[in-house]
């Protein structure tokens, strides 16, 4: 057969398909019709197991593997496409509802805010950023702020979350699954490091460098040039400068900010000494509440996943499906369990799409852990 026919006997096959798949889901709806009524879970693993070994019977030895993803698929679809129908009283799509109606039109100018760190960090000007006129509380650590703000001392928090040369804040991360929270709002904050000194000092006086992990990481080729200094991680760049400033040493700098270096009486020693002069770090805003503003195109979830091939897949087809556009996806290990990982998504969507709305749904009514981290605007 030419290639001409050969395409015409698929185009036939795939119109055969296409009839047999409409009519596959039309009867799909019909069980989940009778599963609302009975009350039966709409996951069937029995079952799906038995058709599985069915296809790839049927199949044979070569298209054995490729007729098992086919069907896999199939039955993501087909739950996916039940629970538009089963669950249509969700918990979430009732707060989801709730908060696009009460949530105000505008973006609030003045609030307390929760920070980490102490005056002259980057978690400051973030907040001044989002904010026009905050009243910021500084707290020692992250988990500090996430408690602020669950236990109503402050009305948004602020933290950095992953920076653009040295990745993830992995501690913000990993206490995100412990604090009940949504995102509010989130920015992107240039980041220009310094070395600070004392007045007068040069940097071959410099025998100790003292920053925050994340800043050292984000200075590393900088670092690698200089022989025979001490390296010392601290809570924050801002502290870093506040004790360069307070140590009766001369021989000690920190990487910091040029803010810092005013607030704190310090010399500018070297200047932009980040690996790239594109370097941001993206702060996000939490609230106790469910907040959404109007514009809000930005959404954020975490959830765990089984532990069995394609799961992962699986997933990230059902947002390719509607057209979603990851933009991060983070894993994290879930302490005490077995080789088990909490995942965090970020993805451009609107909660305005039904769609959208109806697929954090079908994801909430699954067994595994889900959490809605909330829908926003980035800035």
């Amino acid at each position: 057969m030419t290639l001409k026919k050969l395409r015409d006997e698929i185009d036939n096959i795939d119109t055969e398909m296409m009839d047999l798949f409409v009519k596959r889901m039309n009867l799909s709806r019909q069980v989940a019709e009778e599963k609302k009524a009975s009350g039966t879970p709409i996951l069937n693993m029995k079952r799906e197991k038995e058709v599985l070994a069915k296809v790839s019977d049927q199949a044979g030895e070569t298209l054995d593997r490729y007729a098992r993803i086919l069907y896999n698929t199939i039955f993501d679809v087909s739950r996916s496409y039940q629970t538009r129908f089963v669950h249509t009283d969700s918990p979430l799509k009732t707060a989801i509802e709730n908060a696009m109606l009460t949530t105000p039109d505008m973006f609030p100018t003045k609030a307390i805010v929760a920070c980490q760190g102490i005056e002259g960090s980057y978690s400051q000007q973030a907040t001044e950023k989002i904010f026009n006129f905050p009243s910021i509380m500084y707290f020692n650590n992250f988990e500090s702020v996430f408690n602020a703000v669950d236990k109503g001392l402050c009305q948004y928090g602020v933290l950095p979350i992953e920076n653009s040369s040295y990745g993830s804040v992995g501690p913000v991360y990993d206490l995100m699954k412990n604090h009940h929270f949504y995102i509010a709002r989130s920015f992107k904050l240039r980041i220009a490091h310094r070395l600070l000194a004392k007045p007068g000092i040069k940097l071959e006086n410099i025998t100790e460098i003292v920053s925050h992990e994340q800043a050292l990481g984000q200075c590393s080729k900088f670092l690698e040039s200089l022989k025979d200094v001490k390296i010392t991680v601290c809570e924050n760049t801002a502290i870093a400068a506040e004790m360069v400033a307070k140590i009766q040493r001369s021989d000690i700098a920190a990487i910091s900010s040029r803010e810092c270096a005013e607030i704190y009486g310090l010399d500018i020693i070297s200047e932009d000494i980040q690996i790239s002069d594109n370097n941001y770090t993206r702060f996000i805003c939490i609230s106790k509440n469910l907040e959404i503003y109007p514009g809000a195109n930005k959404l954020s979830l975490m959830l765990s996943l089984p532990h069995r091939p394609t799961s992962l897949y699986n997933m990230i087809a059902k947002f390719s499906a509607l057209g979603l556009n990851l933009t991060k996806l983070e894993s994290r290990p879930i302490p005490g369990s077995d080789f088990e990982f909490m995942f965090y998504f970020d993805m451009e969507a609107s909660l305005c799409s039904p769609e959208v709305v109806s697929l954090l749904c079908e994801l909430a009514s699954q067994p595994e852990l889900f959490v809605f981290l909330g829908s926003y605007i980035e800035n």
